[in-house]
């Protein structure tokens, strides 16, 4: 009798895996990663992010004895499977698997093809329903055709509202996106599992608000971290974290990407099949509406509504290195929310010292109208100077003093900035201070192949400024002799520094020569 109950087991193959279900995770963080391909002035698009997140998760499961599959629920809907590392499974781990398709309108349509569901339509005069059953035919991308005891008709074009009922959600739909892997255990009992791994749709970015002194010498430089989340997803009080610099990556084509169907209701014209030309596609259906923004969240408080001064942050994220990049951790855990942007500060520098420049460019090639110079503040990236700290990329705003309150002088970008280096800040174009060259000579002359010029600046303000003019050769042969003032060289360009004052000019003459090619 034994042997025949073994035989049984044996024919009868291995017991099926128990299935053990965990829901969510007891502690999470979240360390995000920019785009690299976005520029500095390209605002990120929710619908369409870039960078990518590495997420880890603690979690807490129950194994049986024997093998199990063990569903991780909650996961983000862009992970990278093939990422995912699994610690602390006493058994290990055989092997994971992505749940391929989630729960929604088109998916549960797509898994009724060819089965009974139950359409319900309600008269608008009367208000009475009537309900009746349908066999799915068709559908859901170009239109929905069902058919029922009146004939083939599609869903959505009878005039009435209408509503598909299903009797049970078809298998294989996971209303979360779920990572599965199965393992063995000996003994069973509780098990603290840490489960980490890479997930597509994040991005974070820098935005910085300079708010120019009274005095109009010193600065309060404030950051924002904004970080994006394009999954549908939550994580809620995550140890976060943004990561700064360029980091190669590969691209890795994510094969996990769930199959989701799109429901699209579309009509055809009345009439016989000889009226309508069946080889025109019916129209496409409308565009869906766009993802809603949601409210960017701070976690720090604002002394205006709209940013008009720098904010008072009650935190700021801590620098650390991560090899040649930098990292950047929040003190505080925060929610990073499905499918929206959230902002945290990043940093707080007061009264920042830097210098007004105005900056122009001359070309060495004849006469040139009066022309605005370009505006920039420009400071030095050291402790003594009130930084001395890394800068991730990131958009500037710039507030000036005015008789009412801090008003917009002009928005630029700012690049990935080491300690040490030089901060300059475009504000803008200046009608106060203009450049005008002008050809003391009508060309070349023959024998000396040389051309005289002169170039002036005008300063319309009530105090003296400090102008930058570099000289730009549009040829290699070209040189200069014999400066009215003395130059210096600066980016690889000849540069005059002059101090223009109150209400004056500053003139420099210059003549240039230009080189024969050698043979």
């Amino acid at each position: 009798m034994r042997a025949a109950f073994a035989l049984l087991l044996a024919l009868a193959g291995p017991a099926q895996a128990a299935v053990v279900a965990s829901p969510g995770p007891q502690a999470v963080s979240v360390t995000v990663y920019r785009n690299p391909d976005r520029g500095t002035d390209d605002a990120m698009n929710l619908r369409w992010l870039r960078g990518f997140a590495l997420i880890t998760e603690t979690r807490t499961v129950t194994l049986p004895v024997g093998q199990s599959e063990i569903r991780f629920e909650g996961v983000a809907g862009g992970i990278l499977p093939q990422s995912a590392i699994v610690t602390g499974l006493p058994g290990g781990v055989d092997e994971k698997n992505r749940d391929a398709r989630l729960l929604s309108p088109g998916a549960l349509l797509d898994g009724h093809l060819g089965r009974r569901v139950h359409i319900r339509r309600t008269d608008r005069a009367t208000g009475v329903v009537r309900e009746m059953d349908a066999v799915v035919r068709a559908g859901p991308g170009n239109g929905v055709v069902l058919e029922t005891a009146d004939g083939i008709e599609a869903l959505g074009c009878s005039g009435l509202p209408e509503a598909l009922r299903y009797d049970a959600v078809p298998e294989g739909l996971s209303d979360k996106p779920t990572l599965a892997v199965t393992t063995r255990s000996a003994t069973g009992g509780t098990a603290t599992v840490t489960l980490s791994y890479l997930a597509d749709s994040f991005d974070w970015q820098a935005n910085y608000v300079a708010q120019v002194a009274e005095d109009g010498r010193s600065l309060d430089l404030f950051g924002w971290a904004t970080l994006a989340n394009g999954n549908g997803e939550s994580f809620v009080a995550a140890r976060t974290q943004v990561v700064a610099g360029t980091l190669n990556r590969e691209a890795v084509e994510n094969d996990s990407d769930p199959f989701m169907p799109q429901l699209n209701l579309a009509c055809w014209p009345m009439g016989t099949t000889s009226d309508v030309d069946m080889s025109v596609p019916p129209p496409a259906p409308p565009m869906p509406a766009p993802m809603a923004m949601s409210d960017i969240v701070v976690t720090a408080q604002r002394r205006s509504e709209v940013m008009m001064a720098a904010p008072v942050a009650a935190m700021t994220a801590a620098q650390e290195e991560l090899g040649d990049l930098k990292l950047y951790r929040i003190p505080e855990p925060v929610t990073v929310a499905a499918n929206a942007m959230k902002q945290v500060a990043l940093l707080d520098r007061r009264k920042v010292p830097f210098d007004r420049i105005y900056r122009a460019v001359a070309t060495m090639d004849g006469d040139a109208d009066a022309a605005e110079t370009e505006i920039l503040l420009r400071m030095k990236n050291v402790t003594g100077k009130g930084l001395g700290l890394p800068l991730p990329a990131g958009q500037v705003a710039i507030f000036e003093p005015s008789a009412i309150r801090p008003m917009l002088a002009g928005e630029t970008t700012l690049s990935d900035t080491a300690i040490g280096q030089d901060i300059q800040l475009v504000v803008g174009q200046s009608p106060q201070v203009r450049i005008t060259q002008r050809s003391l000579d009508p060309e070349d002359d023959d024998q000396t192949r040389k051309r005289r010029f002169e170039i002036t600046l005008s300063n319309a303000n009530p105090y003296p400024v400090t102008v930058e003019v570099s000289l730009s050769r549009y040829s290699a042969t070209l040189n200069i002799d014999r400066p009215s003032v003395k130059l210096r060289e600066k980016d690889g360009r000849p540069t005059w520094f002059a101090q223009v004052p109150a209400n004056g000019t500053a003139s420099l003459g210059y003549t240039v020569r230009r080189d024969r090619k050698p043979d």
